[in-house]
């Protein structure tokens, strides 16, 4: 059975996002999303998005909206940079290790990332080919992930080793921890 909520979506008929917009400025590219994503043809859904106000990044609403997600969109605007709730929303995306991706926003302007946005983290073009291409990516990775542990996990059991999905995430990869992969 697999418990992983990005394998789990690969069968389901749309992926689950969150989406993350600075709400001053950047509405409008919210509303255009979400229009799309009401489309039968659409192979995502809005499940929440930027409530607006600049949330503690240990509000549980917050985290449990992310955590719930397949994945979560950043629409990049030319403040996404100064937007408290954007940071905080990105910090918290990355804390419960949900795949992301950032999107220009505005083709005509210069778009920036929030502050908590990796160096390394790239901002796409914002056509709907794009989008569903990384948002597809990411769960074909995750579903390669999740075969591949569940080989692992059937290779230990065979062996009489306990699983490393039954370790405690704090045991692995430690001295004497029993999460050891390996010789």
């Amino acid at each position: 059975m697999m418990s992983n909520p990005e394998v789990a979506s690969i069968g389901s008929d749309r992926i689950r996002v969150f989406v993350s917009y600075d709400r001053d400025s950047d509405g409008d590219l919210f509303e255009l999303l979400a229009e799309k994503a009401s489309k039968q043809s659409c192979r995502f859904e809005i499940t929440a998005h930027s409530s607006g106000r600049p949330a503690p990044e240990s509000d549980g609403a917050l985290r449990r909206a992310i955590r719930e997600a397949d994945q979560v969109i950043v629409i990049c605007g030319e403040h996404a940079e100064n937007s408290v709730t954007m940071a905080a929303e990105l910090r918290v995306a990355q804390e419960e290790e949900r795949p992301y991706v950032l999107l220009w926003g505005r083709r005509e302007r210069m778009c920036t990332k929030p502050l908590t946005a990796k160096s390394a983290d790239a901002i796409y073009s914002w056509t709907w080919e794009i989008l569903e291409c990384q948002l597809l990516t990411v769960l074909r990775a995750a579903w390669s992930h999740e075969q591949l542990a569940e080989l692992s996990r059937q290779r230990l059991a065979r062996a009489g080793k306990p699983a490393l999905a039954n370790t405690p995430r704090s045991a692995r990869g430690k001295p004497g921890g029993t999460g050891r992969l390996g010789p």
